[in-house]
C-alpha cells in the first residue's frame, strides 16, 4: 500500500489500472482493481498514467 497519494488528489485524474482480476483480499480490505506503478527513488509508488487523454477504460497494450 503506498500513501504518495491522497484520495483528493487522484479524483478526475486517468492512471493504469487491471480491472478484470476477480477481488482478493488484501490486509483488511477486499482489492477489486489493481493499480500501475513503479517505485520511485524513494521506495513510494509512482503511478503509472498517460501523458495525453485517452478513452475512460481503453484497453492496455
Amino acid at each position: 500500500m503506498t500513501e504518495n497519494y491522497r484520495c483528493a488528489e487522484l479524483v478526475g485524474r486517468q492512471i493504469a489500472a487491471v480491472v478484470n482480476f476477480p477481488p482478493k483480499q488484501i490486509g483488511a480490505f477486499m482489492s477489486e482493481v489493481l493499480l500501475l506503478g513503479f517505485p520511485g527513488e524513494d521506495g513510494e509508488v509512482v503511478l503509472i498514467a498517460p501523458e495525453q487523454a485517452v478513452a475512460n477504460g481503453a484497453r492496455l497494450y
